[in-house]
This record gives structure tokens, sequence and C-alpha cells, in this order.
């Protein structure tokens, strides 16, 4: 789809497909299930609270079918990331989709015990170390949600907690999603060139209305998040047909999905900017070994 074209809302049907999809008890991931779930899919819920995601797992359509599970995992936690993948791979399941979604905006700084802030460890390490564990599970692609604010990142490798500068969390937010596009790309570029069929892609939701600024612990923050963008965002079903389109469409490995319309902050689903340093090769694998060495995962050829 380029821009200009009309709106896509035409979903293909989904039926026998399964989708993973992290974060899903409500904003962007749950609009994304409830979506899928319309088409036909079968959606895993991975949710870190088990309780709101059986709440939300009951709005998706094909629940009252057999068709939504819920599971939990904190991608921010490793171990919790470990666990959640092991149980996937016990059942033995395969998995069409693996949609990267949760996130976190704006939160007070805070270290893991792997000596990085947290929004880098919840938005981008505990999904590089899912995706690694899961790949032989998957049958078709891995959709990585970033955000237009990657465009400010600037990814200090030798600073991934933020003990040198001054904390500024939207700053420390770009970051991580500078990392997942570096991540996205790093990772296509080994599919291919391994032979496999597998593709990695990336989506955006542009301006819309999600509770992700919630976790912010500031009030102010937490109500322009709130308030700010149900008045001039999209809907959180309109920024998710962003990453539907990048999960269900033939588009070619390495592709970045975000709304069509000015500065891509509303509109429907057309090929995305990426900012130089998103398609940073070097700084790519320089990310992907420092991940490797940070999740504690053997460093294979094939991802």
């Amino acid at each position: 789809m380029v821009r200009g074209m009309r709106p896509w809302i035409q979903v293909r049907p989904q039926a026998g497909r399964r989708y993973v999809i992290t974060g899903a008890n409500g904003g962007l991931g749950l609009e994304t299930a409830r979506i899928l779930g319309s088409r036909g899919a079968e959606v895993v819920l991975a949710c870190r609270s088990v309780a709101k995601a059986e709440t939300a797992a009951r709005t998706v359509p094909g629940h009252d079918r057999g068709r939504v599970e819920v599971r939990q995992v904190d991608v921010s936690d490793l171990a919790s990331v470990r666990a959640f993948a092991a149980g996937l791979l016990d059942d033995g399941r395969p998995v069409d989709v693996l949609v990267n979604n949760a996130g976190v905006l704006g939160v007070p700084h805070a270290v893991t015990p792997e000596g990085v802030e947290m929004h880098f460890a919840t938005n981008y390490l505990g999904h590089f170390l899912l995706t690694r564990a899961l790949l032989p599970l998957l049958t078709d692609r891995v959709v990585v949600v970033s955000s237009r604010e990657h465009r400010s990142g600037r990814l200090d490798l030798d600073d991934l907690g933020w003990q040198r500068r001054p904390y500024r969390p939207f700053r420390a937010y770009g970051d991580s999603k500078l990392a997942d596009l570096l991540f996205m790309r790093e990772l296509d570029r080994r599919l291919r060139a391994e032979g496999s069929p597998l593709r990695a892609v990336a989506a955006h939701p542009g301006s819309s209305a999600t509770g992700i600024t919630s976790g912010s612990g500031h009030p102010v923050v937490t109500a322009i998040g709130h308030y700010g963008q149900r008045l001039v965002g999209m809907p959180a079903w309109r920024g998710a047909l962003c990453t539907v389109y990048a999960a269900t469409m033939d588009i070619p490995g390495g592709t970045y999905i975000g709304p069509h319309g000015r500065s891509e902050m509303w509109g429907w689903p057309a090929p995305a900017r990426m900012s130089r340093r998103a398609d940073d090769e070097a700084l790519a694998r320089a990310l992907w070994e420092r991940s490797v060495a940070l999740t504690g995962a053997p460093d294979l050829s094939r991802p």
C-alpha cells in the first residue's frame, strides 16, 4: 500500500493461524487480538497480569470457541520470558506470528538485574530473548512494534542503565524503539542469510489513544497520555491496523509500516520512514552482540 490509496480495513481470513501477542490485555495489543480474532485466528494473550488478560480475553472474538488463550509473562523479567517460552516449546504447537507489542513509556528510572534501564528491558531486550527462544516454533514472521519516537533515539550501548547520563524517560523510550528497529532489520538479515522462510517486519501506530503512559508514576504525564491522545490521536483500533497489516499482508522482510498521513501520526497502513540510525548495520550488529551477552543466549550463526 502506498500513500494516497483508500483505507485498508479488509483483513484476510486468518482461520488456522496462531498468533502470540505480548501486552495484549489492553491498548494496541488487545485491539490487534480483537481484529485477528474476528477473522478466525487463534490468539495467545501474553501478559504480565493474568487477571486483566482473562477479562480482556472475553472481549476477543473466538473466545467462546476456544481460540483465545491467556499466558503469563513479564517481558521486563528475563526469567519470566524464559519460563513463558519454555511453556510454549513444551506444548510444541506451531506459532505463525509473534507480535512483540508490550511496552512502557515515561516510567521512573529503574534498572534490571542485567543493568539495563526499564524502557530498554521491556520494550526491547525481553522481546529479543523471546524471539530467539521461540524461533523453533515460528512458521511465518516476527512483528516488532516500534514508534515514530525512534527518531529521537541515540542508543548508548555503553550506558544502557543510564548511570552516567542524566535520566530522560522520553529519550530512553526513543532509545528502546530505535533498538526495536535495529533488531528487526538485523534479524531479517540473519534469517535471509540462513535461507529461512521466516521474515521480520515492524510497525508503529502513529498517534493512537492507548494507556501506555499509565505506568509513568507522574500524574501529569499520565493525564497527558490519557486525555491528550484521545483528543488528537486515532482510536486504538486504527493504530492497531498497522500492526495487523504487518502481521498478515505479503510484505518483504525488513518492511516498516505506519499511518500514511502527515508526519505518520494518523491514517491507514502504509510504508513508514526509518531514521538513518535505524538502518545502521554496524550498530545493529553491535546491539545484537550486546543483547546476546545480556540475555545469556548463545550467539549462533542462526538467530
